[in-house]
């Protein structure tokens, strides 16, 4: 039994010792795994504590369409590419709806609302369209109808035998009523980046894949000195003549910013969005609510805990003063979890980390109130500690297995409607009930131990524990 107390004990102060470190502000945790570096310097704070920008998106499909549940997982996915391609700190994307039809994308900390939303809502199709021999191209800027049998394909089959539709009608005024065969997709690209020509102009350098080698290479060597258009969404973006063979790499130029640049090439290298998307909605939200939010909430907190420690030493005095620093215990353990898992924390996830503090409290008065009553009964302290926890630990399991199934519930609740602020709440809730749960059956009964081992006056003083 000495033994076994001694050991955690140790763990005890071992855990201690690297939260206190891991919840510092001044710890440096940066992390290197493969080519990614992790940062938990910081707590990850929500959207409503740190501001930022968010953005509900809708497959923009004729009413009665059926959503493809895989396109939109595409979707999503390819959206979170483009996100992290924006440079934003930990942004929180995820479907929504009961068709799962809507994408909801929160930008803790971005600023630039038309940015992000033309970079992520974009449907980015990149055609390279072939300009028959001796014809001149249309003008950059110029709307264009394009024909490819199969849009996300990189071959669109040979150019020269692809019918163009029976029926085409005239996009813009100054172009004739026709359509352009389509060589090759976006889907040939391997990958985009933005460069830079001898003037300095921003333009998009980009490598193909072995497809795109093959279907690349043989065209343009077959074509020097015709115009090929580079074709966005049906926009010409650049018509630039073919001055050789491209078998493996190539550039795309136009009247490019670098901001129209990098979104391009994000577009580019991340793919095309299999389901258009409109924009249902767009917030942006300042963080000084949040702030001010975040500031009351915390006070409340503070005065809540404070009444609550004035409580338990009132009440159960030595036995209250241990659970008192097994709830400081919990709390620095639980925080350290958050910044290394991490969690988000936002208002709702404070709230729930509150909550889990309370569920903490209990399991300790439960104990105690066992305790007491062993000691009534005309037991020792040292005879009493094994009764009172096995009498005390059916309700403990009892209300944080109830706990642990709602925070289930609510998490699938929250992931099957979008409400990340349900979500965050239960994640919070959940981490902080299974850490109070090990403070309580361990913590606090590792502390009561050490007491009666250590200071063996307190078995003749049944007053300190409120007998």
């Amino acid at each position: 039994m000495q033994q076994r107390f001694l050991n955690w004990l140790i763990v005890i102060v071992v855990a201690l010792a690297i939260s206190i470190y891991v919840v510092l502000p001044t710890s440096h945790l940066v992390f290197t795994l493969g080519n990614q570096t992790i940062d938990r310097s910081q707590f990850r704070q929500g959207l409503d504590l740190q501001g930022g920008i968010q953005v509900l998106l809708e497959a923009d499909l004729p009413a009665g369409t059926n959503i493809n549940a895989v396109a939109m997982e595409t979707a999503k996915r390819i959206v979170e590419q483009r996100v992290n391609g924006l440079g934003v700190a930990e942004p929180t994307i995820q479907t929504q709806g009961e068709r799962r039809d809507r994408i909801v994308v929160e930008l803790p900390g971005f600023t630039d609302p038309e940015q992000a939303i033309a970079t992520i809502r974009q449907t980015g199709l990149l055609e390279f369209v072939i300009i028959p021999t001796g014809e001149l191209p249309p003008a950059e800027g110029a709307v264009i109808q394009t024909y490819c049998p199969v849009v996300t394909q990189v071959d669109c089959g040979n150019p020269a035998q692809t019918p163009a539709p029976a029926s085409t009608e005239a996009t813009t005024d100054t172009l004739p009523a026709k359509t352009y065969v389509t060589l090759m997709t976006g889907a040939a690209l391997q990958d985009a980046t933005v460069g830079a020509d001898e003037l300095g102009n921003p333009l998009i350098n980009f490598t193909l894949t072995g497809d795109g080698n093959r279907i690349f290479g043989a065209f343009t060597s077959a074509h020097i000195g015709d115009y090929l258009a580079i074709v966005l969404d049906k926009t010409v973006i650049s018509a630039p003549v073919i001055q050789a063979a491209i078998t493996d790499r190539g550039q795309i130029s136009g009247n490019f910013t670098i901001d129209s640049a990098n979104q391009l090439a994000l577009q580019l290298r991340y793919g095309s969005l299999p389901v258009p998307l409109k924009v249902v909605e767009s917030r942006v939200i300042g963080p000084s609510l949040g702030q001010d939010s975040l500031n009351r909430s915390l006070m409340a907190g503070a005065i809540g805990m404070t009444v609550v420690v004035l409580f338990m030493l009132l009440y159960y005095r030595l036995p209250g003063l241990i659970a008192v620093l097994a709830i400081l215990t919990y709390g620095l353990i639980t925080l350290a979890l958050f910044k290394l898992i991490p969690v988000t924390l936002s208002l709702a996830g404070i709230a729930g980390f509150l909550l889990s503090t309370g569920s903490a409290l209990d399991a300790n008065i439960l104990i105690f109130e066992r305790l007491k009553e062993e000691l009534r009964n005309g037991r020792s302290l040292r005879a009493a500690l094994a009764p009172a926890w096995q009498r005390a630990w059916p309700s403990i399991r009892d209300s944080n297995i109830a706990a642990v199934i709602i925070c289930l519930i609510l998490y699938w609740f929250g992931s099957a409607f979008g409400a990340s602020i349900v979500q965050g709440f239960a994640v919070t809730l959940f981490v902080g009930v299974l850490i109070s749960l090990f403070c309580a059956l361990v913590v606090t009964r590792t502390f009561l131990t050490a007491t009666v081992e250590w200071f063996h006056g307190v078995e003749e003083r049944p007053a300190w524990f409120g007998v």
